[in-house]
């Protein structure tokens, strides 16, 4: 099993080399949730998480709705 490194909010996680987005999402039991994903400053549909492989060092920022009024 090799591993990568990504950054995820600032924090370096181990991941599998071949991870998807959903499967990052699903690990970070942030899937279900309304979620704002960015990889290198990129923001990425929901559309192409099953199919965007993560690579070494990407920079991801996720950011999950609030409600509240």
């Amino acid at each position: 099993m090799i591993m990568i490194a990504v950054h995820i909010n600032g924090t370096i996680k181990e991941i599998q080399t071949g991870t998807t987005i959903s499967a990052l999402t699903n690990d970070l039991d942030v899937a279900h949730k309304k979620i704002a994903l960015e990889i290198n400053e990129e923001i990425i549909p929901r559309s192409q998480f099953d199919s965007r492989i993560l690579q070494n060092g990407d920079k991801i920022e996720i950011v999950t709705a609030v409600g509240g009024g």
